[in-house]
């Protein structure tokens, strides 16, 4: 019978502050059962003070301490992403124009995308980032629109998601962890998950 390689997992009840179907999913395939919450905090940041994956890490911490009521025997997960393009963070756009201005700026570029993590208990507080470097090909404006209208990624940094269309489409290769653009990098998620509960 084979067991769990993370057997002291089980003492925890595991807690994702994410409304991501994406690290929802990633997570779930990691076989790590989990229960999700919604946070609502101010997600705004100096722009003169953090850049890249400062600002993920800034965020990622501040929404693990924005839950109050974390009780022994349970570990917070939260994590945020943002792409990175010339020294400007593209995150989520508000409409389709955000999102079609976005597109013409990574297409035939190639940009960097940060995901931070922060695990949280009562005892102690570990944060990792991740980066991953994306490079598009040069995409229509049919192609950006089709991609809009089809699949509206409005709440996606940078406004694509690279497992859709777009990804598959227009993306020519990747340095580094395909899953920290989905925004969750799952390697990295495991070794420091291992390393938390031991």
């Amino acid at each position: 019978m084979s067991t769990f390689p993370l057997p002291n997992l089980a003492n925890y009840e595991i807690i994702l502050a994410s409304q991501s179907p994406r690290r929802r999913e990633l997570l779930w395939l990691l076989d790590i059962p989990f229960r999700t919450i919604s946070l609502d905090i101010d997600e705004s940041f100096d722009r003169q003070q953090y850049k890249a994956g400062e600002i993920t890490a800034f965020l990622a911490a501040k929404k693990a301490n924005s839950f109050p009521d974390l009780k022994e025997n349970q570990i917070l997960i939260t994590a945020d992403t943002t792409v990175w393009l010339d020294d400007e963070s593209l995150e989520k756009p508000s409409n389709e124009d955000e999102a079609r201005n976005m597109l013409k700026k990574l297409s035939g570029k190639a940009h960097s995308v940060f995901t931070s993590v922060t695990l949280k208990s009562t005892e102690k507080e570990m944060s990792f980032t991740e980066e991953t470097k994306v490079f598009f090909r040069t995409l229509s404006e049919e192609e950006i629109d089709f991609y809009i209208q089809q699949y509206q990624p409005f709440d996606k940094a940078g406004a694509y998601g690279i497992q859709e269309w777009i990804g598959l489409i227009g993306i020519e290769k990747i340095e580094g962890d395909y899953f920290t653009v989905m925004g969750l990098p799952t390697q990295a998620m495991y070794l420091h998950l291992k390393d938390f509960v031991k």
